[in-house]
C-alpha cells in the first residue's frame, strides 16, 4: 500500500503524547500542554513548543494565531489518527492480514472478559454488515 501524499506522517511517541493531551483537553496553549505533559513525562516548555512547530509542519496540528496566546488543535480526530496508524501497521507488519494482527494483539496482552465480549460484538457487527 502506497502512502498517500494527503495523509499526515505517522506521529512520533512524543507527538502522540501531545496529541493525546489535545484530544483530552481540546484546543490548548503551549503552557496548558506543557503543564499537562509534565504530569506524564517531564518535558521542557521549549521542547513542547518545538514539537508543536514540527507537528504543524507535518500537518498533525493547527495553530490559531488570532489571539495574544497561540492556541493549538489536533488536525485529525483521535479515531482517525488511530485508524491511520492501525492501517499502516496492518500493511507494514502483517501484509494486510487483519486476522494475524488480531492474533498477535490477543497473544501479546491478555484481554479482559469485557474486552473479549466487545471484540465478539464487533466481529458479529462486521460479519452482518459485509455482503
Amino acid at each position: 500500500m502506497k502512502r498517500s501524499q494527503s495523509l499526515p506522517p505517522r506521529p512520533t511517541q512524543a507527538e502522540l503524547e501531545i496529541l493525546r493531551v489535545l484530544w483530552r483537553l481540546g484546543p490548548s496553549s503551549v503552557r496548558d500542554l506543557h503543564e499537562s505533559l509534565n504530569g506524564v513525562r517531564p518535558m521542557g516548555y521549549t521542547t513542547v513548543l518545538k514539537l508543536l512547530q514540527i507537528m504543524i509542519a507535518k500537518g498533525l496540528t493547527t495553530r490559531d494565531e488570532s489571539g495574544r496566546t497561540h492556541v493549538y488543535r489536533a488536525a485529525m480526530a483521535e479515531e482517525e489518527t488511530q485508524r491511520q496508524l492501525v492501517t499502516d501497521l496492518l500493511e507494514r507488519a502483517f501484509g494486510g492480514s487483519a486476522s494475524r494482527l488480531i492474533q498477535q494483539a490477543l497473544e501479546s496482552k491478555r484481554a479482559t472478559p469485557e474486552e473479549m465480549a466487545e471484540i465478539r460484538r464487533l466481529i458479529d457487527r462486521a460479519t452482518r454488515s459485509k455482503p
